[in-house]
């Protein structure tokens, strides 16, 4: 299989990705943590049982592209289990718009919460006054502290201005024009970092961020993420000044690479929960300690404590889904409590799928190849059901 032998060659990549994301956290989400949430012995009829006969599931994900294939591998299993699943792509949604699916019945699970920053979203009003939080339950542990969160900056620019933190590029009056006279807004004096779409939350930590520093030169860009990330890595590779924000596990530190043509960029300012732009659920934001344990190759910044100052907190990512929908499905919710994800497999599929493979086949390799893992998985909702 072509999908195979491309994530052989693209290994070596993401490996940089596993080493980074590791970084966030000691408790490494790994397949091994599989082996101590194993399903109890079931008889052969209970196994032989499919809960979800008959019953019609409708599957969503989220609007940035590496969440993909933990859609399809959460849909692919359901299958398994007899459910009949919609395809995720058919409901494709940034943080905000998917809560609100789920909460009002139009939409079961999605695999794509990263938890804290869409905790906000919980506490958000229906119309009729009560809370998302009420009707949506996050659960799992999918890749519990492994989505790691930062800024790059290209390296060039910063090792000319001595460039480690934001807060040194905020108090560089040299350095705010070398960058202001290549980056989106040429000529207004302000550094304009690339950040998030509008609807995917981080554009709104990262301005809680920009006014809880108090920086008073750099501004977020808000535009489509990939043709963005396109745009950062053509600069880079031109050795023009580029802060992006980004996160693994992905294939975008592939062609951003820390330690090799940019850096992490630290941040001296931790965003806590003081809310600073008095935003709807933003005392959800808190992203405290805000540090990550990355070499100095990668990440110039120091804390006190001698980590990279990175700004984010490690990220939990974890399934969501409808309350009613749990409760009339124990055998799902068991499924989703059961999967637990390598944070290197996600990253060598991410690669892959930037290079062309379709995610669906991803998880189904994926699946197969992990059969010793995925079955008791699967006995174990088989016996909830």
């Amino acid at each position: 299989m072509k999908t195979k032998s491309l994530t052989r060659v693209v290994a070596v990549a993401a490996a940089t990705l596993l080493l980074l994301t590791a970084c966030g956290s000691d408790d490494d989400s790994s397949s091994s943590v599989a082996a101590t949430t194993a399903a109890p012995a079931t008889t052969e009829a209970a196994i032989s049982m499919t809960p979800g006969d008959g019953v019609s599931v409708v599957a969503g994900r989220a609007s940035w592209s590496t969440g993909y294939v933990q859609a399809e591998i959460f849909t692919a299993l359901l299958r398994e289990l007899g459910y009949t699943v919609s395809e995720p792509a058919d409901m494709e949604f940034g943080p905000q718009n998917a809560f609100m699916a789920m909460a009002e019945g139009q939409m079961d699970f999605w695999a794509n919460s990263w938890m804290p920053g869409h905790k906000s979203w919980l506490a958000a009003e229906l119309t009729d006054k009560s809370l998302i939080g009420d009707k949506v339950t996050v659960l799992g542990e999918e890749i519990m502290a492994g989505g790691l969160q930062g800024f790059l900056i290209e390296k060039g620019f910063a090792d000319e201005y001595g460039i480690k933190t934001f807060e040194d590029l905020d108090n560089n009056a040299d350095a705010i024009a070398a960058y202001d006279a290549t980056d989106a807004n040429p000529g207004n004096g302000l550094v304009d970092i690339m950040g998030c779409p509008e609807d995917w939350t981080c554009d709104n930590i990262i301005n809680s961020m920009i006014a809880g520093a108090g920086y008073k030169n750099i501004v977020q860009i808000k535009a489509g993420y990939d043709p963005m990330w396109a745009q950062a890595t053509d600069m880079v590779n031109e050795g023009l000044p580029v802060v992006a924000y980004t996160w693994t596990p992905s294939a975008y530190i592939t062609t951003i690479r820390p330690g090799d043509n940019s850096y992490w960029l630290g941040m001296e300012y931790i965003l806590d929960n003081s809310n600073p732009n008095n935003q709807e659920g933003g005392e959800e934001w808190d992203q405290r300690p805000g540090s990550a344990a990355i070499g100095e190759d990668m990440c110039p910044a120091r804390n006190a404590e001698g980590l990279c100052p990175i700004g984010w907190a490690a990220a939990d990512i974890q399934a969501a889904a409808n309350n009613d929908f749990l409760a009339a499905n124990p055998a799902a919710e068991e499924l989703f409590k059961q999967i637990v994800l390598s944070v290197m497999d996600v990253s060598v599929a991410n690669v892959a799928q930037s290079a062309g493979a379709d995610p669906r086949d991803l998880a189904d390799e994926w699946i197969a190849d992990n059969r010793d893992k995925v079955d008791p998985w699967l006995d174990a909702a088989r016996s909830a059901g």
